[in-house]
Order: structure tokens, then C-alpha cells, then sequence
């Protein structure tokens, strides 16, 4: 799974998805899409894999947009059909059954945030910068920016950055809840990958089932939403995990998760 535009590697139950196209600061094209729902199905049957995180290669960007060079030359069926291209890749990542973290090492711009809001959490470098910028060029998001970021930010505040095309710092995104943290440049892998290695200790079932109790039950009604809760609660104590964490507790040890 490991590719020239996209790299891949994992250790300790944690893999690192790396985008790989430094000289155009990693910008993404429909090769990339291809290779990250590639690595992102293959990743849905690894049971060594407990966390993924994904970044981008050097220090300027972790993703600074859509390859313009390919935009450039498309009709508006060949435009539908890239969107399609990277939505389905979008969907694999989103739809992954354990935590995602995106670690924003640089611009994150256009298809580059749309791509980071796909994970469930954003650690952010302070030199990031984050915005869909995409009016600018008389279009408009088309990788989930008008949906995946009024989710995120709320209605008004989303419009706000599209309509303008306002690129943001880090410490902006962070209050406006666009981002988890926000770290020195330094300090943001051994965070992200303390952050996956931590969570790769919990337990597995727990974690799937409280990313799709969250996922789902966004798409609910609260009612509904608090009943599917209820029914991914009730399923925990179908794992052997649960009855480890519930002894671990009694005894006051710290528990062995098995995954099951």
C-alpha cells in the first residue's frame, strides 16, 4: 500500500497515511483520491491497525488544495466526475470503523480541509493555515467544504469562510472549533502519535461503537439519535473487553484490552 503519491507505513497498532507530493505541495489530483481509497479499504480489514493518522509530506502543506493543472481542463461532466473521485475516497476515510486524526502540518486549503474535516480529529501546527478558497476562483467547495464544515462550525460561520475565501491560522480555526489542538510545528507528530498510540490502547469495539453512535446519531433526531445510543451502549457488553474493563476498575489496575 505504499505509493509515490501516497506512503504508508504502521507500527504499534497505529498507521501513518502520508500525502506524497511535496513539490506541489501536496496538492490532490485523482490519482491521490484513487491511491487514499485504495490504502483506506485495505486499512477496514487490518486488525492490526487500531488508529490512523494522516499527514502530509514536508513542512508547508498537508494538503494545499485540488491539482489546479487538472481542474483546469475539465468540462462540467469530468468536473462531476472528480468530485465523485474524491468522495468516494472521502466516504472510505469517514466511514473507517476506527479514530482518524489529520495532522495539519501546513496549508490545508480547499480539498485539503474538505480531506482533514473527513478525520474525526485535527491537531493543528501553528504555521497551518486552513480556508476554501475555491470563490476565488469562481467555484465553489465540492469535496464537502458547504457540508462537512457548517457540521462542524455551524451554518453562519461556514458561510462566512466560503463565501470570502478566507484562509485562517490555526489558532483561528481552533476557536472556531475547526481544529482539536493547535501545537508548535515541533511538537506535532510525537502529540498526534502520543494521541493515537493512547487511544490505541483503549478498547477497539468501544471505540467503533461510540465513533458510530456519534456519526449516526448526527444524522437523527435527538430522540432517535439518544435510542441508537442506547442500542451501541447495550452492544458493549456483548465484548469481552467490556467485562476486562469493568474488573480492571474493580481491582484499580489499569486494563488489557483484547480487541474483543
Amino acid at each position: 500500500m505504499d505509493y509515490e503519491e501516497v506512503k504508508f507505513q504502521k507500527e504499534d497498532g497505529v498507521a501513518v497515511v502520508t500525502l506524497h507530493r511535496p513539490e506541489v505541495l501536496n496538492a490532490l489530483n485523482s490519482r491521490v483520491f484513487q491511491r487514499l481509497r485504495e490504502i483506506f479499504e485495505a486499512l477496514a480489514y487490518d486488525g492490526e491497525v487500531k488508529v490512523v493518522v494522516l499527514t502530509g509530506a514536508g513542512d508547508k502543506a498537508f494538503a494545499a488544495g485540488a491539482d489546479i493543472a487538472e481542474l483546469e481542463r475539465l468540462s462540467p461532466l469530468e468536473a462531476r466526475e472528480f468530485a465523485l473521485t474524491a468522495y468516494r475516497a472521502q466516504e472510505t476515510i469517514a466511514n473507517l470503523s476506527r479514530p482518524t486524526i489529520a495532522a495539519i502540518n501546513g496549508y490545508a486549503l480547499g480539498g485539503g480541509c474538505e480531506l482533514a474535516m473527513c478525520c474525526d480529529l485535527r491537531i493543528a501546527a501553528t504555521t497551518a493555515k486552513l480556508g476554501q478558497p475555491e470563490i476565488g476562483l469562481g467555484i465553489i467547495p465540492g469535496g464537502g467544504g458547504t457540508q462537512r464544515l457548517a457540521r462542524l462550525i455551524g451554518v453562519a460561520r461556514a458561510k462566512e469562510l466560503v463565501f470570502t475565501g478566507k484562509v485562517i491560522s490555526a489558532t483561528e480555526a481552533l476557536a472556531m472549533g475547526l481544529v482539536n489542538q493547535v501545537v508548535p510545528p515541533e511538537e506535532l507528530m510525537p502529540t498526534v502519535m502520543k494521541l493515537a498510540r493512547d487511544l490505541a490502547a483503549k478498547s477497539g469495539p468501544a471505540l467503533a461503537l461510540a465513533k458510530r453512535a456519534i456519526d449516526q446519531g448526527c444524522n437523527l433526531g435527538l430522540p432517535a439519535g439518544l435510542h441508537y445510543e442506547i442500542e451501541c451502549f447495550a452492544n458493549c457488553f456483548a465484548t469481552a473487553d467490556h467485562q476486562e474493563g469493568i474488573r480492571a476498575f474493580l481491582e484499580k489496575r489499569r486494563p488489557h484490552f483484547q480487541d474483543r
